[in-house]
């Protein structure tokens, strides 16, 4: 993905990094460790596969998300995880997510994530989750 020459502040160029919908659901997503793609797409409901390609591709561009593919005979396996960079970045979307489940989720009724999972500011900062949130890291 082309980036912009300049920007406002750094959070306009972080936003530059993860603008839209699905880009910060496929971080949070990978915070668990690294998934296949469909792992990916069965986690992140909604995502379209043109949509979900695209930004993988993008975040990989950006030096967010890896890719390794492997042979398993003559399936050929592709796996999507966090770079260290990728890491850091969930590290700084943390108290994005931890400000929106205080003051936005609550209004929800008791909803509790897109897919009945606990919110997207679960990330621990170190490639896991959050032990409160019951999944593992």
């Amino acid at each position: 993905m082309t980036r912009r020459d300049t920007y406002v502040c750094g959070i306009d160029a972080a936003i530059d990094v993860v603008g839209g919908k699905w880009k910060v659901l496929v971080l949070w997503e990978l915070g668990g460790g690294p998934r296949r793609f469909g792992e990916l797409r069965r986690g992140i409901p909604g995502v379209t596969e043109k949509v979900l390609t695209s930004h993988l591709r993008e975040l990989e561009a950006d030096g967010i998300v890896s890719r390794e593919e492997a042979l398993e005979g003559a399936v050929r396996r592709v796996t999507y995880a966090l770079t260290p960079l990728g890491v850091s970045l969930n590290e700084a979307l943390a108290p994005l997510g931890a400000w929106g489940r205080e003051h936005l989720l609550g209004r929800q009724g008791g909803r509790s994530g897109h897919d009945g999972r606990n919110e997207h500011d679960g990330h621990d900062g170190r490639g896991g989750h959050d032990e409160a949130l019951g999944r593992p890291r």
